[in-house]
């Protein structure tokens, strides 16, 4: 008893201190990517102009970011970082309203981490979003988020304590040396996105409604912070 006390305190501490590393790691993302609108003043004048919620029918658009991952349930572990690859459309869903269905195909790196303990796997994401665009100011657009997501994992390793006791690398979704996960997952995203004269930033967070885990008596669930950078055209 004693000795599952100490773990449980050193898991803990772990998520912490994981949690706080996470947190360090998006501050600088995101003072990197404000430097970076905010320099940018150059390049506005010579753009054709940037995203206009009165006249905008169509865009396209890529992303890059940051993911911090974490699963929940009965298989719950601490956030894990991970990378955000995107291309992504969007289209107007009313004449008078600035309101525009949003979706795209996204690689995404989840999983989490505990201790020694990691889980991680690599996902091709499909989000359908609706986002509603405000005026903030004639440069800027704040564009709140909402929508469900559909992904399928193809390819992970997971290390963790395998079935003789000893801690090694399995494939994330083998139930036969641990609890294994299954490759096809849906679930929410919502949060904000901001453009200015193309540039687009947007933060938010993704709740995993599938149950994961391979063992019916466990659960498992997805979960992530995000951060974004990306381009509209």
């Amino acid at each position: 008893m004693e000795i599952l006390c100490r773990l449980q305190k050193k898991v803990l501490l772990c998520s912490q201190i994981s949690f706080i590393k996470l947190f360090f790691i998006m501050k600088k993302f995101l003072v990197s990517m404000l430097v970076l609108l905010t320099s940018v003043s150059s390049f506005a004048q010579f753009s054709s102009g940037g995203f206009n919620l009165d006249e905008e029918s169509i865009y396209w658009g890529v992303r890059f970011g940051i993911t911090g991952a974490s699963l929940s349930g009965d298989v719950d572990m601490g956030m894990k970082t991970g990378m955000t690859l995107a291309g992504v459309v969007g289209l107007r869903a009313s004449d008078s309203t600035p309101v525009f269905l949003e979706s795209g195909l996204y690689y995404t790196e989840r999983g989490g981490k505990e201790g020694k303990l990691r889980v991680g796997y690599n996902n091709l994401e499909i989000p359908i979003i609706v986002k509603y665009g405000i005026k903030a100011t004639d440069d800027i657009a704040l564009l709140p988020f909402i929508g469900p997501y559909f992904s399928y994992a193809f390819s992970g390793k997971t290390k963790t304590v395998k079935k003789d006791g000893t801690i090694g690398s399995v494939g994330t979704f083998d139930e036969e040396e641990w609890t294994g996960l299954k490759r096809a997952n849906m679930g929410f995203k919502l949060g904000c996105g901001a453009e200015y004269n193309k540039l687009y930033l947007e933060v938010g967070y993704q709740l995993g409604i599938t149950n994961l885990s391979k063992k019916d008596a466990l659960s498992a669930r997805s979960n992530a912070l995000f951060v974004n950078f990306g381009l509209n055209f």
